[in-house]
């Protein structure tokens, strides 16, 4: 898994919720060795984020963030994630090492983690439109209707 997949891979977890991300790592963890190398635990990460006029980056400031790592019958993984959730960043944590030892359940896992991403867009569109009726669109005061004051 490459960089960009290993980032859309955490993206949907992240959004994901408990219940159904700790489904996915029990399918790992019912066939393979598990052993955790560092206990899930709070950390603080930095928020970076870009400038859109100079195009610059910058940091916004910190945010808590949990982390873990454990292995799975030999190969690492690890998992950082915003809040403290310590169940969750362990369960992906176990999903990490599996597709970093590329098991067997990862194309099952895989399918399903698509059909969660679809899923997560289409909530996020129906989010995004209930957003669209509120907003709010302001004239320019250099607008073309001239003021009574200005000829």
């Amino acid at each position: 898994m490459d960089n960009v997949e290993k980032r859309r891979f955490f993206r949907i977890l992240a959004h994901a919720p408990r219940e159904q991300v700790a489904g996915l790592a029990r399918e790992i963890e019912e066939h393979c060795q598990v052993a955790v190398l560092k206990e899930p635990q709070k950390t603080l990460v930095m928020i970076q984020v870009r400038e859109p006029v100079k195009n610059s980056r910058f940091y916004l400031g910190e945010a808590l963030a949990c982390e873990a790592m454990v292995e799975v019958d030999g190969a690492k993984g690890m998992a950082v994630t915003l809040g403290d959730d310590f169940d969750k960043v362990l369960d992906m944590a176990v999903l990490d090492a599996a597709f970093n030892r590329k098991l067997p359940q990862c194309a099952a896992i895989q399918a399903r983690l698509e059909q969660l991403e679809a899923q997560q867009r289409r909530d996020q569109e129906r989010e995004y439109g209930m957003y669209r009726r509120t907003q709010v669109h302001f004239e320019s005061l250099d607008s073309e209707v001239p003021h009574e004051d200005h000829p």
